[in-house]
């Protein structure tokens, strides 16, 4: 039988392509007056530290500007194992590290690595877009995980689920709830999955903005872990588009073929930068975490002066309100940019994303138009 008498599909593009939709996120900025107050982007507003943006111009005097070798730079991937081990109690070599151009791509051939068609990925919902539509074009079957009353994982919930999965995604800080999740659930839910044979993904992008709690990454508690995690936030370098992703070296070998041919590396200059990042003082991170600390109490108490119900948030930068459609409608029409429950997952219709990394003037500001109209 020849190639071309195998019967042609109709259609123009993947059925894996059309199924995703375009993130929820994005397309609420259209709606949005000139003057409007963009409390919707999950982006810091802080200018990336003076000695990393050196670092960054150094490479390029330097002419360090071609392909590194595929999986990083050696001196940032011993920078970022050295960070593991001080910062998160973790073991990882640095032929157990591959850079990527950022958190995103490092999920994505996380998934590409792991999934077959068909494979349950579990991902907590509501849950940052990203996670579901992964899993799709990955050709897996996406599958939220509902959380409590305070928007945690629901243990028992969550172990009930796992035994057919072949995947979950553990995000803790949490987006879009600032939920940041207990030793106890991220202990039960790795060994479980463990134990079920389920490789954990967790995504540990904004460990560093916690408020009076503690992080616990994964792999403490279970070898069946890949650890995702970037410059992106902790730096604010988002632009840079610098992450990188850790497990075990079977894991990291099959995830060097999906990296090495839909990136061939990292951004050289970036890489460069992020080595200054990783070895040098964190106390531009400590001043950043204080001031969102700061942002956090003012967006909390404002949006409770006016009546709003709902958790503190514990950690990233993002408030997740429980509020009505027409409520919605009223702020985005005065002029304040949030984002909908629904752009999260099937779960949190009647929420709405506040980001909290905006400056202290503009979120008065938008609490006093939101009062306004509401």
């Amino acid at each position: 039988m020849k190639w071309c008498e195998k019967p042609m599909n109709d259609e123009l593009f993947s059925k894996r392509v059309l199924s995703v939709e375009m993130s929820g996120i994005r397309k609420f900025f259209q709606k949005a007056r000139p003057d409007s107050i963009n409390l919707g982007i999950g982006q810091p507003d802080f200018p990336t530290p003076e000695h990393i943006k050196r670092a960054g111009i150094d490479a390029i005097e330097k002419n360090l500007t071609g392909y590194t070798f595929n999986s990083g730079v050696p001196e940032l991937r011993e920078a970022i194992s050295d960070k593991f081990r001080i910062e998160n109690g973790l073991n990882y070599t640095s032929d157990q590290i591959i850079v990527t151009a950022g958190a995103g791509e490092a999920l994505h051939i996380a998934m590409q690595s792991l999934v077959d068609n068909g494979d349950p990925v579990l991902y907590q919902d509501p849950g940052f877009v990203s996670y579901k539509e992964c899993a799709v074009l990955a050709g897996g079957k996406p599958v939220g995980i509902p959380l409590d009353q305070n928007l945690h994982i629901d243990v028992e919930s969550c172990k009930e689920q796992m035994d057919c999965a072949k995947a979950i995604v553990l995000n803790s800080p949490g987006n879009p709830t600032g939920a940041v999740e207990s030793e106890e659930t991220i202990k039960a839910v790795s060994q479980y999955a463990e134990d079920k044979g389920v490789t954990v993904i967790s995504d540990e992008v904004y460990e560093h903005f916690i408020y009076g709690k503690k992080h616990y990454s994964a792999a403490n508690y279970s070898e069946n872990v890949v650890t995702i995690n970037a410059a992106s936030k902790t730096f604010s370098m988002t632009g840079w588009r610098l992450g990188f992703i850790a497990g075990p070296e079977s894991y990291m070998e099959q995830c060097l073929k999906v990296h090495q041919y839909c990136q061939t590396c990292a951004t050289s200059v970036s890489q460069y930068a992020a080595i200054a990042a990783y070895k040098g003082s964190m106390d531009c991170v400590t001043e950043m975490k204080k001031e969102y600390a700061q942002r956090r109490d003012l967006l909390y108490n404002g949006l409770k002066d006016l009546g709003f119900e709902f958790p503190e948030p514990e950690g990233a930068f993002y408030m997740f309100v429980p509020m009505g459609k027409e409520i919605f409608e009223k702020i985005i029409d005065a002029g304040v940019v949030i984002i909908p429950g629904d752009a999260f997952g099937n779960n949190a219709k009647d929420y709405a994303r506040f980001s909290y990394a905006a400056s202290r003037e503009n979120i008065s500001e938008a609490l006093i138009r939101m009062k306004s109209a509401i």
